[in-house]
């Protein structure tokens, strides 16, 4: 977690320092779910059409034309030098320099996102830059694709038709997994070691426990919030901690506790932690489109009940519970 200086505690209820309301939890729909679980590289464009910096806008327009598109990657040598829009060539035509070459009218500062990254990352980056279209690249920063708003769109559609296709398996699965386990108190553990900066794989624990979650029976909000609590406290351990730490959910009949730890460096001010916006993240970091200030803010919404325990240079504790009254996972009341 963050850099800090005294042991600390603090303990949070829901959002704005109550329990989360059923009104609380169904602003968290299944789309807003499905932007932290699909990554960009489920939804990009793969099979692209690019353009040289030599190439007459004229021949541009008519790729665009013909493609239906509106904009094209200008390549260079194998590499990615800039972006050409339907925009820049009308400004050209505004012009009547339509016998301009690409390079005159192409956007060099290019605004990326990273084909492992969730496309809630692609949505902030849309919404901040006011960018149609973004470059994807991989770990080795080499074009793989391109992203639009519309891309988004039709994945979370797809992933949507696929969910009502596996809701009765799903079903089926829950209400057969704990049938023949007789016991006072049952707890079902899942353990996840998340390593520091190992952005390529963030989000994966988190993904996995929601999934868990919907194939034990439980009810899809609170898998949402569970997914969108676990998703945050696991991008804190790979940005903020030096050697990663345990992601670990535990799951009873009456309440599902998540809870992350590290060996450090730890937080010093707790409150000031907690203030949106704030946040102790590197330039490279938030270059990379991280350490936004949010996470705890977001799991805040998310749960009924946060707690966190830190110490200067001993690492940080982070508890979250969200509580089940009435069913336990498999639709029985609990006796």
């Amino acid at each position: 977690m963050c850099p800090t200086r005294t042991p600390t505690r603090q303990e949070t209820h829901g959002r704005q320092g109550r329990s989360i309301t059923d009104h609380d939890a169904n602003e968290i729909n299944r789309v807003e779910e499905l932007s932290y679980d699909l990554k960009i590289q489920e939804v990009m464009t793969v099979k692209l059409q690019t353009v040289s910096p030599e190439m007459p806008l004229s021949k541009v327009l008519e790729i665009l034309r013909i493609h239906r598109i509106s904009g094209v990657p200008v390549i260079e040598d194998g590499q990615l030098i800039g972006i050409l829009s339907l925009e820049d060539i009308v400004r050209a035509m505004e012009k009547d320099e339509l016998s301009a070459t690409v390079s005159q009218y192409m956007t060099q500062k290019l605004i990326t996102v990273s084909s492992h990254d969730s496309i809630v990352r692609a949505i902030q980056t849309f919404t901040e830059s006011r960018l149609g279209r973004l470059p994807v690249i991989d770990e080795n920063n080499k074009l793989v694709g391109m992203i639009t708003k519309g891309d988004i769109t039709r994945g979370i559609l797809t992933a949507l038709q696929k969910d009502y296709k596996e809701e009765e398996v799903r079903k089926y699965r829950a209400s057969h997994l704990f049938e023949d386990i007789i016991s006072d108190r049952t707890t079902l553990v899942l353990r996840y070691n998340i390593k520091a900066h190992d952005f390529t794989r963030g989000g994966n624990a988190s993904s996995h426990i929601k999934r868990a979650l919907l194939r034990l029976g439980a009810d899809p909000q609170i898998a949402r919030r569970c997914g969108i609590a676990v998703y945050e406290a696991e991008m804190n351990l790979i940005i903020h901690t030096t050697n990663g730490g345990i992601l670990k959910l535990e799951v009873e009949s009456h309440r599902i506790t998540m809870s992350t730890t590290d060996d450090g460096p730890g937080i010093a001010d707790i409150a000031q932690v907690l203030q949106p916006g704030y946040s102790t993240a590197t330039e490279q970091v938030r270059e990379m489109g991280f350490g936004a200030g949010m996470g705890l803010v977001n799991i805040k919404r998310c749960v009924d009940k946060m707690e966190i325990e830190s110490t200067v240079g001993k690492g940080t504790k982070l508890v979250m519970r969200i509580h089940i009254p009435t069913e336990n996972f498999n639709g029985r009341k609990d006796g």
